[in-house]
């Protein structure tokens, strides 16, 4: 006589769900040894993790009262599919979660950029480094790394600010020199641009 493992219709539902679920923590490690191994392309591999992650996600919904934990069904079964928990607790596909690193860690360095570029201008003016060909290529170097900062508007005071400098010292010979008041006001430009770009940084958890 065959022995069944529920006793009412709610029991086999539960069961045929632990086999889904079963299925998928399967398939997805299968799938993150295969995107390692490099035998599937990024696009790919992408594809078939956001898939399994949705089958999962929905899965879960219907579980959530008899499965509370996944890392517990996983260690409960004796799966040993770290690979598959790490991406399903994730929620997002591995080639995702890379670009966000990536650009968090390029932000943060255009930030630097930025920031490096300011300083380095504001103090060749208190230096007295005021002819066109030391001045010009400084406010070039932080205009084009206040460019690449994707957060900030193209009206941004500080690009604004650069442009005008850039195009009235193009118009001045190599050798020319800003005048005292011309560099207290550069310098004032300056402060006062460095001061709307720290501003206008995402502070933690934003």
């Amino acid at each position: 006589m065959e022995e069944k493992l529920w006793n009412d219709k709610r029991e086999r539902e539960m069961y045929e769900n632990f086999a889904e679920l079963f299925a998928i923590i399967k398939a997805t490690e299968k799938l993150e040894r295969a995107y390692v191994r490099d035998v599937l392309s990024p696009a790919e591999y992408e594809t078939e993790c956001q898939k399994l992650i949705n089958q999962f996600k929905t899965l879960s919904t219907s579980l959530k009262d008899t499965v509370p934990s996944i890392e517990r069904f996983h260690d409960t079964y004796k799966m040993d599919c770290p690979a598959a928990l790490k991406r399903l607790v994730s929620g997002v596909p591995a080639t995702v979660e890379h670009r966000n690193v990536l650009s968090a860690t390029t932000s943060a360095a255009i930030v630097a950029e930025c920031v490096q570029n300011f300083i380095t201008a504001m103090d060749s003016l208190k230096l007295n480094m005021v002819a066109v060909d030391q001045v010009h290529p400084l406010l070039s170097d932080l205009s084009a790394s206040l460019n690449k900062l994707s957060i900030l508007p193209h009206d941004f005071e500080g690009k604004t600010k650069m442009r005008e400098w850039i195009a009235r010292l193009s118009k001045m010979g190599a050798a020319d020199e800003l005048t005292e008041q011309l560099a207290r006001q550069l310098h004032f430009d300056l402060e006062s641009s460095y001061n709307s770009f720290m501003a206008a940084l995402p502070t933690a958890g934003t």
